[in-house]
């Protein structure tokens, strides 16, 4: 993975610009070059480094040590930058400049392009991107998954997005009685853990790029289907689930490795219009490569590390033009009239469907405001891993959950980054993040 990560095969053509670019089109409402305006100033005149940058900066996993990382993040005698710090980028803001008077493409055209892919094709392990790639590259625009909560509509991107677990993931919980409990009970959390189990075995095998392979959306989330899977949950935790049967199609076991360097943010405008965006380079750092003052991504690794286990393909194989699988889930929450009640998101690699579900029942289910939904203890099971934040356990939910063969870890999947916002009847605009 190591390898992986940092050799110029691991990134591929950006699109968040691209994109952004296409969502402007249609409903921006101010010029394009006027929107880079702030950023440019931030990069020319400085930012105040924050704990979190700082912390990753002087981290000992491998992008920190590249020499392009050092390189942005350094003082001046070579020292990796600390909290306070001013952090100077004259770089970024020329990047920026260019992609702010030439349009949304210019990240996809020359220079930046050739940029790009000269440092990808630099050893160690040069890559193969191309001038072709660049251009062929286009944004997708794409309707939403949506399916019911309690008295809700939950809606997320479709796939390659893992959105449509999540939809199950509640669609499961909604066949329990976790809503008539509560975060202090051991039960309510036991249906987590059990229900998360479950729909990570079936993300796991079937979500990919539909453009490429069949992915069983409508099976997933048909209500027979979920029944079966819901029946599955016992008394105790038992072995880890294996993925089921939502539709006639033969899958792999997935062997995908996935990263947390990943960003969320939600906008709400004096119109009440909503944005909710997850996006990321893959890992902290990318690739550990930099151009024009900002980090390249890593996001190929977030394919399947085999294409073919036990003679069946694996969805989410590597294959060229292929997006690759992501757990990015931002939500849009409506009430049965179409409302926006709530949206919401986080970065944290495959625990991102974790935190999303733990919030939205806790504030859909158990009528928490946002910020107490978002500050409950994030419980990421998936296989035979049960990880989490264990201090933030009551001792009976430990013990309970204990009971029900159930050991909460610490080690990955604490650190959330929950990002959301409620909209109330009377207009107000409740804000919360972890």
């Amino acid at each position: 993975y190591r390898d992986a990560v940092l050799s110029g095969h691991s990134t591929g053509v950006p699109g968040a610009v691209a994109m952004l670019g296409a969502a402007h089109a249609r409903h921006g409402a101010l010029p394009w070059a006027r929107l880079f305006e702030p950023a440019i100033r931030a990069a020319e005149s400085g930012i105040e480094v924050p704990q979190r940058l700082a912390r990753f900066a002087n981290n000992a996993f491998p992008q920190a040590a590249e020499s392009d990382v050092r390189t942005l993040f350094s003082r001046a005698d070579g020292q990796p930058v600390q909290a306070g710090d001013l952090l100077k980028n004259p770089a970024y803001a020329e990047t920026l400049r260019q992609i702010a008077t030439n349009g949304p493409r210019a990240l996809l055209e020359p220079p930046l392009s050739d940029a790009i892919i000269a440092r990808t094709q630099a050893a160690p392990r040069p890559g193969a991107l191309a001038p072709d790639d660049f251009a062929g590259y286009r944004p997708r625009i794409t309707e939403p998954v949506c399916g019911p909560y309690l008295v809700y509509v939950v809606c997320v991107p479709p796939p390659p997005s893992s959105g449509i677990a999540l939809l199950q993931l509640l669609a499961i919980l909604d066949r329990t009685d976790i809503a008539l409990r509560g975060p202090g009970d051991a039960q309510a959390w036991f249906l987590f853990a059990e229900a998360s189990r479950i729909m990570y075995a079936d993300r796991d095998r079937y979500v990919a790029d539909p453009a490429f392979v069949e992915v069983p959306v409508a099976g997933l989330l048909d209500p027979d289907y979920i029944m079966r899977r819901a029946a599955l949950i016992g008394a105790v935790a038992g072995r880890a689930p294996t993925a089921g049967d939502p539709a006639p199609i033969q899958r792999g076991a997935d062997a995908t490795i996935e990263a947390t360097g990943t960003s969320h943010f939600v906008i709400v405008d004096a119109e009440g219009n909503v944005a909710s965006m997850t996006t990321t380079v893959e890992a902290l750092f990318g690739s550990g490569r930099a151009v024009g003052g900002f980090m390249l991504n890593n996001q190929l690794t977030d394919f399947s590390y085999r294409p073919v286990v036990d003679g069946q393909v694996v969805a989410n194989a590597v294959e060229g033009r292929k997006r690759p699988r992501s757990s990015m889930s931002p939500v849009i929450v409506l009430d049965r009239d179409g409302r926006i009640v709530a949206a919401l998101g986080s970065p944290g690699g495959t625990a991102i469907l974790a935190f999303n579900a733990k919030t939205l029942v806790g504030l859909l289910a158990w009528d928490l405001t946002l910020q107490q939904a978002i500050e409950l203890p994030n419980l990421v099971a998936r296989g035979d891993d049960f990880f989490g934040e264990v201090a933030k356990f009551p001792p009976e939910v430990q013990a309970g959950l204990a009971e029900r063969g159930i050991t909460v870890k610490a080690g990955r999947g604490e650190e959330s980054g929950l990002h959301g916002v409620v909209l109330h009847d009377d207009g107000s605009v409740e804000g919360a993040a972890d």
